[in-house]
């Protein structure tokens, strides 16, 4: 009987972890994922890190040294960070090979800190990718207004590129341009298309978590019928683009030159609403040539219960657009919703990006005192 991830895998759909530890790694748990639960990449942010690194016990013996040589706390989290994703992308190389570089897929992000720097961001995409130092690692940049220039120029001097924090239509749109951009680049400077890889991160339940709140505030019957609805119609809208802007001469001439498709990634999908099946933005968004890439907790129960029916996206594009008009109609301002979530999602990993920073400090700190 085939298993619900096998099922979204046969949909298309390639199912990402959106978790990381050098536990994880060490003892097999991730091998055991990629063999029985058809995971073939892996996302990860500072939230992650800071959870993982906090547990602390598999990081003890590198810290002890990293303390001793005397390191900065910044220095510390992308010498471990970029160690796991080593690792990790060790783990996924039968996967990478298999796919053609498609997936087998491990993404490290660079400082949320430098979301409004373009040229911090360039520069720390370059140093994440020399240190990672293995062509199946991705390098995430968030689609911020800066973001946007730092994600053409790095993926021009031939680097892979997970773009997250994408929330609206329109900076989706920005996003394709800055990929497309990026590879005309690349094609000029004579590095090689096909070996250039980028996923476009398109976050989901938090749509719905911010919209749903000004739904239950006006209270009306419209307005509780479209709870839970935004998100889902939200991404399927962006697949509706993916569709239309991977398309045309300007793309076929990238495609000829082995160009490949930038897929839109299917983030955020663990539910927020306890009262929403805990599967909901993994079934409802299936459709071939996306990544899910999902919390642990998700993946658990996609695999015990997860009921995949085939392509619940393309035939579902006039439905999504008549769920974002009657938002409108009864007074929700998409726009303002998407900007509110980008500048929010940058603030919370740069909180994140400091508790992790802390936490590192701290266990530095601890180990010079327990050498002396």
């Amino acid at each position: 009987m085939t298993s619900p991830t096998q099922a979204l895998s046969d949909v298309g759909v390639s199912i990402w972890l959106d978790d990381l530890s050098r536990s994880r790694i060490e003892s097999g748990d991730l091998a055991g994922l990629i063999a029985q639960r058809n995971v073939v990449g892996v996302t990860t942010n500072p939230t992650i890190f800071a959870a993982a690194l906090a547990r602390g016990e598999a990081y003890a013996t590198q810290v002890a040294t990293l303390a001793a040589a005397g390191v900065t706390a910044e220095d510390a989290v992308f010498t471990i960070t970029s160690d796991d994703v080593r690792s990790a992308c060790d783990a996924f190389r039968a996967t990478h090979e298999r796919t053609g570089g498609v997936d087998g897929r491990v993404s490290i992000e660079v400082s949320p800190t430098l979301a409004h720097d373009t040229a911090g961001t360039i520069a720390q995409a370059v140093q994440l990718w020399k240190r990672v130092d293995r062509p199946n690692a991705m390098i995430k940049i968030p689609a911020t207004t800066a973001g946007l220039s730092a994600i053409t120029a790095t993926l021009a001097a031939g680097i892979s590129v997970n773009v997250t924090l994408i929330f609206s239509l329109a900076r989706y749109r920005e996003v394709v341009e800055a990929y497309i951009a990026g590879l005309e680049q690349a094609k000029a400077a004579g590095h090689e298309l096909r070996d250039i890889h980028s996923v476009a991160s398109f976050f989901v339940s938090r749509v719905d978590t911010e919209i749903d709140k000004r739904l239950s505030a006006l209270g009306t019957d419209a307005a509780t019928a479209l709870k839970s609805k935004a998100g889902i119609a939200n991404a399927r809208l962006a697949h509706r683009e993916f569709t239309r802007l991977f398309s045309g001469a300007r793309w076929e001439t990238l495609a000829a030159a082995g160009a490949n498709l930038q897929r839109p990634l299917w983030a955020s999908t663990g539910v927020k609403d306890p009262a929403l099946p805990d599967t909901l933005y993994v079934t409802e968004l299936a459709v071939a040539h996306v990544v899910n890439t999902m919390p642990e907790k998700t993946l658990d129960a996609t695999s015990d219960h997860g009921v995949v029916t085939g392509d619940t996206v393309t035939g579902n594009y006039e439905s999504a657009n008549e769920v974002l008009t009657s938002l409108a109609t009864i007074g929700i301002d998409y726009d303002e919703v998407t900007a509110l979530l980008e500048t929010e999602g940058v603030d919370k990993f740069i909180v994140s990006w400091h508790e992790l920073l802390d936490t590192i400090t701290q266990a530095l700190a601890a180990a010079k005192d327990s050498s002396k």
